[in-house]
């Protein structure tokens, strides 16, 4: 083989793709999400979620084939937040566990995920494994730890071993969305300790607060 047939070689040889970078693909996961929150799901575009994480389009559709497998992967992203990582208060009590769970950024996070939902409103009823995966990420991780909250209760024999937990864990989540998506009003620290004295605690069979 001459010198001449060694570099036409070399010229023809395939050249390695770049390898993924999990640093660009959370920022655009990222931008995915803020999109979707402010736009909607019909309003959102890729060309957005690209300025957004300041990639290029064909950066995005290398790695998602798709705006719905986008958001998808966005949406189930998004279990892996402040919630999920908060530390779980063991005050004495059911109150004082709940009440302690109310923090400035687990509501900043649950208002924002409530956003992403009505972003998604349009293309859940279309698409299921979506609707799954926004329950994932929005309701369940609060659902979680209100169970946690309730079976630490019944074993320190505060409330009743019968109580239905898996109803009373959906309340404040039920209760916020409701707030937020219908109502048009804002989660704050009086309405959560309002929602927990009214409501969570006589439906627990604890009696109001004082």
């Amino acid at each position: 083989m001459t010198q001449l047939d060694d570099v036409q070689t070399v010229h023809d040889a395939p050249k390695l793709g770049r390898r993924r970078d999990p640093a660009k693909d959370q920022k655009i996961l990222d931008a995915a999400v803020e999109v979707l929150a402010e736009t909607g799901f019909d309003g959102m575009t890729i060309d957005m979620v690209a300025s957004r994480a300041g990639a290029g389009k064909a950066t995005v559709y290398r790695r998602w084939a798709s705006k719905n497998e986008l958001v998808l992967d966005a949406v189930a992203c998004m279990k892996k937040s402040d919630l999920d990582t908060l530390q779980i208060a063991d005050t004495g009590t059911l109150r004082g566990d709940l009440v302690a769970m109310i923090r400035p950024p687990s509501i900043h996070d649950a208002e924002r995920k409530l956003k992403v939902m009505a972003g998604l409103a349009s293309m859940l009823s279309s698409a299921p494994e979506l609707a799954d995966a926004a329950n994932d990420a929005i309701v369940e991780p609060r659902a979680r730890i209100n169970r946690v909250l309730l079976r630490r209760a019944i074993e320190r024999g505060e409330i009743a071993a019968d109580v239905d937990i898996e109803l009373i864990s959906l309340i404040s989540p039920s209760m916020v969305a409701y707030r937020t998506l219908i109502m048009r009003k804002p989660v704050d620290r009086e309405f959560l300790i309002t929602l927990i004295d009214g409501v969570i605690l006589p439906a627990a069979g604890l009696p109001r607060a004082a």
